[in-house]
């Protein structure tokens, strides 16, 4: 078992190191130059070379990405080129909305697909199946924006239930709070619970099948027991993998959200750095990002063993 637990974290070390690499040359080798955009186009070329020597944009690629890697692993994830703020600092101020939007939809999203995957299995063929396939082929395919929209459009501006957009923190009042994630919630959970869902009923179908689940429905124990205790504990591993996979749809599926909800989130800040193309802050989030993806990934490979203990070994 620490064999295992330690391969796992072992292996997350050269995934960030790939990342950080990725992310530093595509930021470099994409056309545009940051100091044009901060000096703007009045700027003299003796000003444009003197920003680019206060941000050592004049030095080689590679000493740029030896300095950037040092000071990250000092916990210096740079000074934003813009505001002259630090990153970190930056993060922190825009990580609740983000956070809180990234929970509600997770828990809302598996407490809604898990029981609609094990019902389609469990009504296979019946018109109950085929509903819950058909929103899940649906909510598969429409844009997150288009139903950002649409929510707004028709609760918020039709109905009035709800606000339209903006964010209050959760020391204001919770009520508040979490009116203004409603709306931005039901938006991002509509693909992850339409994901969920498929690979649910499919997983389950595919154990419902098994001798064991005759033997006890044999035995003459309820469909709830055999569905939850016999069928979806041993149907868990790929629906675990899945939800850790939908995490990578959550990640970017915050950056829309938030932009069409006027959440001031680490989306917004994503999207607002890359049109002023803030490199150390387009760093930043996306190595925080990846660093998130990477962790959640390792804690759905330890939980393997809880389900299938043959995983250990």
């Amino acid at each position: 078992m620490f064999a295992f637990i330690s391969r796992r974290i072992l292996a997350t070390i050269p995934v960030m190191g790939v990342v950080a690499l990725v992310v530093f040359l595509l930021l470099r080798l994409t056309p545009g130059d940051p100091a044009a955009i901060i000096a703007g186009d009045a700027a003299t070329p003796a000003e444009l070379e003197a920003i680019r020597e206060r941000l050592g944009l004049n030095l080689p690629i590679y000493l740029q990405f030896f300095d950037w890697v040092f000071r990250l692993l000092q916990g210096d994830f740079g000074t934003s080129i813009l505001s002259n703020t630090s990153v970190g600092t930056m993060v922190l101020q825009r990580l609740e909305p983000t956070l809180a939007l990234a929970t509600t939809t997770i828990i809302f999203a598996v407490l809604v697909a898990v029981p609609m995957g094990v019902i389609a299995a469990w009504k296979h063929g019946t018109w109950i199946d085929r509903a819950i396939m058909m929103f899940s082929v649906i909510g598969f395919s429409v844009p997150v924006f288009v139903l950002g929209y649409l929510w707004i459009y028709g609760i918020s501006i039709n109905l009035r239930w709800l606000p339209v957009q903006g964010y209050r923190p959760i020391a204001n009042g919770f009520w508040p709070f979490f009116e203004r994630l409603i709306l931005p919630t039901l938006t991002l959970s509509v693909i992850y619970i339409a994901l969920i869902a498929r690979i649910t009923r499919a997983s389950v179908l595919e154990i419902l099948d098994e001798d064991y689940i005759r033997t006890a429905r044999a035995k003459g124990l309820t469909e709830k027991r055999v569905l939850l205790v016999h069928a979806l504990r041993n149907a868990a591993v790929p629906i675990v993998t899945i939800i850790g996979i939908g995490i990578a749809l959550l990640i970017s599926g915050v950056v829309v959200t938030e932009s069409v909800f006027n959440l001031p989130g680490l989306g917004r800040l994503t999207v607002d750095a890359v049109l002023a193309r803030d490199y150390p802050v387009i760093q930043g989030i996306i190595l925080i990002f990846a660093f998130v993806y990477v962790i959640v990934n390792l804690v759905i490979d330890l939980s393997y063993t809880l389900f299938d203990p043959r995983i250990r070994y």
